[in-house]
């Protein structure tokens, strides 16, 4: 079903409906990170053609100033922020071309989704809050500030550069929280690591044979909100499969990759290598062996995991590494950390410190590996980057730390909040739930550089942000909706 075709069964259909084709149109627009100027482009045209001024700053960062509701002319200034830029993740069989193809928006049940692609909704559907609140005479609100930034999905590179000469506002909501009913007031700080292991090629012996390896039919999901589900890492497993082959069969790495964004879990990786040709059904032994063990270790977390072994000669490559540096590279991946490092001591059943083994590629005489950290406590996130600086070292490759961002302290007595509370018990009949979140948001940054930043983060009900499989919730969206236009009145 099409946006336009959308039942009216949902409470205050006629309003999501007009934010669900604000998002289509958001959604036509490609806008992967470092991609945004399309999409900055069509946003400040809608500026223009609604009479609101607008400014961008050197980084790209973009604010549109709506003028108060009359007799709210006096009121401070209110920020709604978003990103502009979204995840551009498919599955193997999608054709989508994310720098020229918009993405497709289905209906499913009370569920909005993509076409094998992310959707975007993280973070289109900031957007098209903003643009349906300010295009809307009936809402009463002060003056507000529709800040969209660049480069969230990367290291938060847009905040990160933010001009604090660009806003006024010193209230600002952030809607890049994905579960309705939960107000986040703090995050984790994280940092980004670059690892780099040259690499030596030679031709395998004349009796060697290729074999492909592939890892996939997981869920990944994103690496901060999903860290604690446990679901299966492509490129530790992938890790795991080479590991347990060469623990019999000497063999020879041609090409490794897996992983696409440092934020996403990694949800397949391949790799090619050769070995001698009597081994074939070694390999494929171990493989199936390992298959039927991992099966029953990820039996409730990530029950689709395949792990396929295929030898074939069509396009052979025989450029390889040596048995000695396939032997180090895979004792390095093997030894890599991925996941849960420590749960808070101080807040039940939360996530302080992880990092997603996030992106491993060799190419071109290099073994390119990323990885992400978060925590909520600096010097835990500073341990383990050097820890894993410490491995990578103790393997002979150079580390480069990256696109750290500080975390979110929360304020408990915040007015906002307070003020937030309120609202809602008084809409809904029931207490929103206040929480941190592991994963990481622009409010710490933007409250670092702009100071004195009352803030809060919310927004409607998104499932597996940064997969094929994201989906919004489309009666949350609705709520979230009430909730703003409640709240805007109230300030």
């Amino acid at each position: 079903m099409t946006i336009e075709k959308l039942s009216k069964r949902i409470l205050h259909m006629d309003k999501t409906q007009d934010i669900l084709q604000i998002f289509e149109q958001i959604s036509a627009i490609p806008r992967g990170t470092k991609h945004e100027q399309k999409i900055s482009t069509w946003l400040q045209k809608w500026a223009a053609e609604h009479r609101f001024s607008y400014q961008t700053d050197p980084a790209g960062n973009l604010v549109i100033r709506v003028p108060a509701s009359l007799g709210r002319e006096d009121r401070p200034i209110v920020v709604l922020q978003g990103h502009m830029d979204m995840v551009c993740e498919k599955t193997p069989d999608s054709t989508h071309d994310f720098l020229r193809d918009p993405i497709r928006c289905i209906i499913d049940g009370d569920w909005l989704r993509a076409d094998k692609t992310t959707l975007g909704a993280d973070n289109g559907i900031a957007i098209a809050l903003g643009l349906a609140l300010a295009e809307d005479m009936s809402v009463s609100h002060p003056p507000l500030e529709l800040l969209f930034t660049v480069e969230e999905e990367v290291g938060i590179g847009g905040a990160s550069h933010l001009d604090p000469d660009l806003i006024r506002g010193k209230t600002l909501i952030n809607l890049d929280s994905e579960d309705e009913g939960e107000f986040f007031v703090g995050c984790a700080g994280g940092i980004t690591t670059q690892i780099q292991l040259p690499v030596s090629y030679e031709v395998p012996p004349n009796n060697h044979k290729k074999l492909h390896v592939v890892v996939d039919g997981l869920q990944g999901g994103h690496s901060g909100a999903e860290i604690h589900k446990h679901r299966g890492n492509a490129n530790q497993i992938l890790a795991r499969a080479l590991d347990r082959i060469q623990s019999t069969v000497p063999i020879q790495l041609s090409i490794i990759q897996g992983g696409t964004a440092h934020n996403a879990i990694p949800r397949q990786a391949e790799a090619v290598f050769f070995c001698a040709e009597e081994k074939l059904d070694d390999c494929k032994n171990q493989i199936a062996l390992l298959e039927r063990e991992l099966l029953d270790e990820y039996s409730q977390a990530d029950p689709g995991l395949r792990i396929r072994l295929t030898s074939d000669n069509v396009g052979e490559n025989r450029k390889v590494a040596s048995m000695a540096e396939t032997e180090k590279i895979v004792r390095l991946l093997m030894a890599f950390p991925h996941g849960v490092a420590h749960m808070s001591d101080s807040i039940e059943g939360f996530v302080e410190t992880s990092n997603n083994l996030a992106i491993v590629e060799m190419k071109d005489g290099i073994l390119k590996i990323t990885s992400s950290q978060r925590s909520s406590v600096m010097s835990r996130l500073d341990e383990l980057s050097r820890r894993i600086e410490a491995v990578a070292r103790l393997a002979g490759a150079q580390v480069e730390h990256i696109d750290g961002y500080p975390g979110w302290k929360p304020n408990m007595d915040s007015d906002l909040l307070k003020k937030s509370v309120e609202t809602y018990e008084k809409l809904f009949g029931q207490k929103p739930e206040v929480k941190i979140i592991h994963a990481g948001l622009e409010c710490g940054i933007i409250g670092e550089r702009c100071g004195d930043m009352d803030m809060i983060s919310l927004g409607p009900t998104i499932k597996n942000a940064h997969a094929p499989n994201e989906m919004l919730y489309i009666p949350s969206v609705g709520r979230v909706w009430d909730f703003l236009i409640e709240l805007l009145k109230s300030l």
